[in-house]
């Protein structure tokens, strides 16, 4: 077993990568407070299609696996995401429940790959799982506990195809991304149809800041975002990559607070701390001893 360091332009990608996703955090909020939710993951999903279309090809074998990781870490996961940041006031809350996702993969990886957690890790679900409590009964959040609710489910959603993920195969980074916008975008948008309105309206009236937000996390965060994520992670191990994901956070905190103006009160600021430890424990430990992965 030997350790294994990210190069420095591996390094500065990722802390960029991270800071992406920190500003996309903004860019959703700014967009479901105009359009309706699931029209926007809808065109979010529509220009990815668009642009990924010809990277889709047949994976023998492994289509029904690509299936559910497209439904769970796409529809599913983005449909709820929209969702519940539409109806939360305080972007920086459903930044820091978004960092559950290190506590919740580390749950499944025992569950369904058998991995073993020793206590410490334990201690660092216990605590980040504690701060998201935490901050779901500081009075503020009350008024819009169900759109933190369905951050956390969303979340949930996104670790069980992020952990089935590691069954594919030989499946490229735009093939993944492709069959996903295929399978979410028709679905996405027709529940939209069935369940939202005013979808007309709000297109038309819908001035650059929105398109941009539309745009921003087709392109940004997910072209660039995800699919350098999947770039780093087959050329290191996940438990390399995963600490730095608490930079999502911190980035998305300080642009929410600068950008729209959120106020972080005491019981949201013990709640993000804890959960940021927890979740810091758990990739901490995940990191020793590291196995070499062939490029």
């Amino acid at each position: 077993m030997q350790a294994v360091l990210l190069s420095r332009a591996h390094l500065l990608f990722l802390i960029f990568i991270n800071l992406i996703w920190g500003l996309n955090v903004v860019a959703v909020k700014v967009g479901v407070n105009h359009l309706p939710p699931l029209m926007f993951s809808g065109l979010r999903f529509g220009i990815l299609l668009i642009l990924l279309a010809p990277f889709l090809q047949w994976y023998r074998g492994q289509m029904g696996t690509v299936f559910i990781v497209a439904v769970t870490t796409g529809a599913l996961h983005f449909g709820l995401l929209f969702i519940g940041f539409s109806r939360i006031d305080e972007v920086s809350t459903a930044a820091i429940a978004i960092q559950l996702f290190g506590p919740f993969s580390t749950i499944l990886s025992m569950i369904f790959l058998h991995e073993r957690v020793g206590w410490r890790r334990g201690l660092g679900i216990v605590l980040a799982f504690g701060g998201v409590t935490i901050i779901g009964f500081d009075p503020k959040v009350f008024g819009y506990l169900d759109g933190l609710i369905l951050v956390v489910v969303a979340v949930f959603s996104m670790a069980v195809g992020t952990t089935l993920m590691k069954r594919l195969r030989g499946v490229s980074v735009f093939g993944l991304q492709g069959w996903l916008a295929l399978f979410s975008a028709p679905f996405v948008l027709l529940l939209s149809g069935v369940t939202e309105t005013g979808q007309l309206v709000a297109l038309q009236s819908a001035g650059s800041a929105i398109w941009i937000a539309v745009l921003y996390t087709a392109l940004a965060a997910s072209l660039i975002g995800h699919g350098g994520s999947y770039y780093l992670i087959q050329r290191y191990p996940v438990s390399l990559i995963a600490p730095f994901t608490l930079l999502v956070s911190v980035f998305a905190v300080f642009f929410s607070i600068t950008l729209l103006g959120d106020q972080l009160t005491w019981r949201m600021t013990l709640g993000g701390v804890l959960t940021l430890v927890g979740v810091y424990i758990i990739a901490a430990r995940q990191r020793t001893k590291s196995p070499v992965v062939e490029t």
